[in-house]
């Protein structure tokens, strides 16, 4: 990539998506309704670039600079080495006098305000513009002809002062017969949506570049303190990396033995179960193992809070002075409470990568359920899943998704309405019985597609002792039905089936 073609856009993500940042000298429209970040992603941008030693000229239509001021001040900002050309207020309104013409707008008002925008940027020379207003100057147009002109105009005299243009329109005014994106060279589109409930969603999308490319599909953005920070779409295919596949183990003898050695990393492994059957504990099991080996973890909790992770976990770290979070102090461990409806998609993929590229060895979902949940106007979120979890596995990440089933004692199949097990490359199942007057829990491997696994059935118990496995229940007939046969072998019946 040829550095010196882009500029930065100075927001976060934004460059990503289009695949190196603004074609240097590029004339680049930016449309979005009101409220969708357009001011402050315009602010982001002169601000980089004047703190780059570059002149850069805000002509604003919409904004006054007290506005403008504002809101820098409340991303932490100062409007320093910004030439600012505040075209809001003519001189006749800030005298409080009505203009009165028998002319139209544009025959008048139109002329003034490019005389104005002209001599501005003869005074500052500037190498970098934002024209915050283009929905104000198809007002003054009057006709989609004159607008045109004047768009063409504006273009052409920029082009012969080699500037870099952003070109804000907020779409309040109709288009009429003229598109604007057929007179520019890239267009950018922001889009805010609110949901039934959480907060507002809000994507962008590129519709064209010419001279470069760019990142095609939506893209999940926010608007933070400190700016708007962009979630490029993840694309699986552009992430491969070689690695040596390793099992991490439980540190719990017998869930080992089952899985052979324990899970691969390079995989992703499922939890499945009713509730409180022991999924998130045995899930916490092999990431403890993993950070006592040195490597590091996250897990992402849509279920409970984070003080409810540390208590149940506390007696999994019995030799860790300082438990669970000592290995968040010690920076081993990232554990993150996600609030119901307040992240999107693109958003929890970027957490998720940002545990990745820190070195996450092992990432914890906990659980699928409320991840579907917390998002329950978004679709597609399989297809979110599926391309996450191919991008964690070509990084040599083990993953671990806990699903909860529905009801307390539950058959075979897949209960309830999330089935993902298609996505995992083992399962672990695990089920309540009831034995000799008490209610048990066990485990099975369902699948392993990475090696050998077995396929006997045996107890879980979970104390203040930690996580145990016991012998392979080789007396019991229908454990998975919940109330299970005890007696011995089997008999065989007829047929050699049992």
């Amino acid at each position: 990539m040829d550095n010196a073609k882009f500029v930065p856009t100075g927001v976060p993500g934004l460059d990503d998506v289009l695949m190196g940042g603004l074609l240097r000298e590029g004339f680049y429209l930016v449309q979005g309704d009101p409220g969708s970040g357009k001011t402050t992603i315009a602010l982001q941008y002169v601000l980089g670039r004047a703190g780059a030693g570059e002149p850069c000229l805000y002509i604003t239509l919409t904004e006054s600079r007290r506005d403008l001021e504002s809101t820098c001040a409340a991303h932490g900002w100062a409007l320093h080495g910004v030439d600012v050309c505040d075209l809001t207020k003519s001189a006749a309104n800030m005298a409080g006098e009505p203009e009165s013409s028998v002319f139209h707008p544009s025959e008048t008002e139109l002329g003034e305000t490019t005389q104005a925008i002209f001599a501005a940027v003869e005074k500052a020379k500037p190498r970098h513009v934002v024209f915050d207003g283009l929905s104000e100057m198809r007002l003054l147009s009057g006709s989609p002809l004159v607008y045109r002109r004047q768009l063409l105009a504006m273009k052409e005299y920029f082009v012969e002062r080699r500037a870099t243009v952003l070109l804000l329109d907020d779409r309040s005014s109709p288009f009429g017969e003229v598109q604007p994106e057929s007179l520019v060279g890239g267009s950018i589109v922001f889009e805010r949506t609110l949901p039934q409930y959480g907060r507002a969603r809000r994507r962008m999308y590129a519709t064209k570049v010419r001279g470069a490319n760019f990142r095609e599909g939506y893209h999940d953005y926010e608007i933070v303190q400190g700016g708007v920070i962009v979630h490029p779409r993840l694309v699986a295919a552009e992430h491969h990396e070689r690695f040596t596949r390793e099992s991490l183990p439980s540190g719990v003898a017998n869930l080992d033995a089952m899985l052979a050695g324990g899970l691969t990393t390079g995989s992703t492994a499922l939890m499945l179960g009713p509730a409180g059957v022991g999924k998130s504990t045995v899930a916490m099991q092999f990431a403890v193992t993993a950070m006592k080996a040195g490597h590091k973890a996250a897990v992402y909790m849509f279920d409970e809070v984070l003080d409810t992770l540390v208590e149940r976990v506390e007696k999994l770290c019995l030799a860790k002075a300082g438990g669970v979070r000592e290995y968040i102090a010690e920076g081993k461990l990232h554990a993150q409470q996600v609030d119901p409806a307040e992240m999107s998609p693109g958003a929890f993929a970027h957490e998720v990568r940002r545990s990745v590229e820190a070195g996450a060895k092992v990432i914890i979902i906990d659980s699928l359920n409320g991840y579907l949940n917390a998002m329950p106007e978004e679709r597609y979120l399989t297809t979110h899943l599926h391309e996450m979890f191919s991008y964690l596995n070509q990084k040599g990440i083990l993953t671990i998704m806990v699903v909860a089933q529905h009801g307390m004692i539950v058959g075979g199949g897949m209960a309830g309405d999330v089935d993902v097990s298609y996505l995992a490359d083992t399962v672990l199942l695990f089920r309540y019985f009831e034995a000799v007057g008490e209610i048990k829990q066990a485990v099975s491997v369902f699948k392993k597609r990475t090696g050998e696994h077995e396929r006997s059935l045996r107890e879980l118990k979970i104390s203040a002792s930690g996580v145990a496995v016991g012998d392979a229940l080789t007396e019991f007939r229908g454990v998975m039905t919940g109330v299970p046969q005890y007696g011995g072998k089997a008999p065989m019946l007829p047929g050699g089936h049992a």
